[in-house]
């Protein structure tokens, strides 16, 4: 990210400006609003949300007087506001692609649907997008990535998420040469499947967060996605299905992720994995071959070796996002993207006991959670992906609790966006 902010200082001398357009006024998009309109060369010219009020106060918060605030559904009007400076409040998120003022889009919406009609809709008007949308990306990122580049356009996850963060420090490593024996990334509460928005609802009262978005924390979705899209952009795999998520301190880091007969927990390198005990870091296990690489670590008090911790102790989300907006504007390139395609998914397994004509909710619910796995496994299982659950999912079998939910074991009673594209991307790959 070095020399961002010179070359965004240099456009806006030039008077240029990266016009973005953002779908999604929740915490992360007001955070983003409020970053950018303290940066050079960079503007939030509009965003959609279905409460237009919390744009305006999303608006107003980071000093954009009432009067340069405009709210249309109108594209021409749209284009106009913006081209006359003005910040447009919209409920149409499609109407947001078709603008001639915008140069990049950010989903922040985390809702897998929204994302995959956003970032369709973004790639086919030829705009850059940005995903703070780690669900979409894990179940249909590598068909979107496929259809950017053909566009020519840039499909990318976010700097400031854990996965764009954990892919710095193993593009870090990897360009120095380093061996990377895994990446990972601390979780910040203990692991409890059987949450739910009820059993989240009074912590979450406490925090003013979702107790839907809190529960997909605590029931380990959140983390297992995480990690998939990380495995997903490096080719790394979970070392067992869900990981090993052990709890330890970060010293005791470069001894756990050593392979079994070393004395450590590993049955393989190049593995994602997560720990309790190193929120909200991401770390990067890495060693080397050669001798003097050792012995300058040792100087550099980097620890004993064989393996060493890179770890970076704090990810700002959506305050980080306008680095990867620049770098998809002024390099054309990804801060994180499915480069090896599908190696790993997450997969949907019963939180309790669901019957035959039930209904299912979605991520964060109460009726399944998800488990990161192989893509090896996922097609033994033949699993549910966990980005495709939703009330248009329909339970055709009976599911015990605590069991992978398979194909088999349910119909789709409506053809969402994310659906197709996902049926798509099967039988494209």
């Amino acid at each position: 990210m070095l020399g961002f902010n010179r070359r965004l200082a240099a456009l806006e001398k030039e008077g240029g400006c990266i016009r973005v357009g953002l779908v999604g006024a929740g915490q992360m998009g007001r955070g983003l609003i409020s970053q950018i309109e303290g940066m050079k060369g960079m503007s939030v010219v509009i965003t959609a949300d279905l409460f237009p009020e919390n744009v305006k106060a999303a608006y107003r918060k980071a000093g954009v007087p009432d009067n340069r605030i405009t709210e249309t559904q109108d594209l021409d009007k749209a284009d106009k506001a913006i081209a006359s400076g003005h910040s447009v409040v919209t409920t149409d998120a499609e109407l947001i692609p078709q603008l001639t003022n915008v140069d990049v889009i950010v989903d922040a919406t985390g809702m897998p649907e929204i994302g995959a009609k956003v970032a369709w809709e973004a790639i086919r008007h030829k705009k850059h997008i940005v995903m703070l949308n780690v669900e979409a990306d894990v179940t249909i990122g590598p068909l979107l990535k496929q259809q950017a580049d053909e566009a020519g356009v840039v499909y990318t996850g976010s700097a400031g998420d854990e996965p764009g963060a954990i892919m710095e420090l193993h593009d870090f490593a990897d360009a120095l040469g380093f061996e990377i024996i895994a990446l990972g990334k601390g979780k910040n509460n203990a692991l409890n499947v059987h949450a739910n928005p009820d059993t989240a609802r009074a912590e979450a009262a406490l925090k003013g967060a979702s107790p839907k978005m809190l529960a997909s924390f605590q029931d380990g979705t959140k983390t297992m996605v995480e990690m998939t899209a990380v495995a997903n952009a490096t080719g790394f795999v979970p070392d067992i299905p869900g990981m090993h998520g052990r709890k330890a301190q970060l010293a005791e880091l470069p001894g756990l992720f050593s392979l079994t007969e070393k004395g450590g927990m590993l049955n393989r390198t190049q593995i994602v994995d997560y720990v309790d005990g190193v929120a909200p870091g991401v770390f990067a296990i890495i060693s080397s071959s050669m001798q003097e690489v050792h012995d300058t670590m040792k100087y550099l008090k980097m620890g004993q070796g064989p393996h060493y911790v890179l770890y970076r102790p704090y990810h700002l989300t959506s305050l980080e996002t306008p680095l990867s907006i620049a770098r998809a504007y002024l390099q054309q390139e990804a801060t994180i993207a499915p480069y090896y395609g599908m190696v790993a998914e997450t997969v949907a397994v019963a939180k309790k006991q669901l019957k035959a004509g039930e209904a299912m909710d979605g991520i964060g619910g109460f009726s399944a959670y998800g488990k990161i796995v192989s893509a090896t496994e996922k097609r033994k299982f033949n699993a549910l992906p966990i980005g495709l659950i939703g009330p248009h999912i329909r339970l055709i079998k009976d599911v015990e609790q605590g069991a992978i939910i398979t194909l088999e074991d349910v119909e789709f009673t409506e053809q969402t966006t994310i659906v197709r594209l996902r049926e798509h991307m099967d039988n494209w790959k």
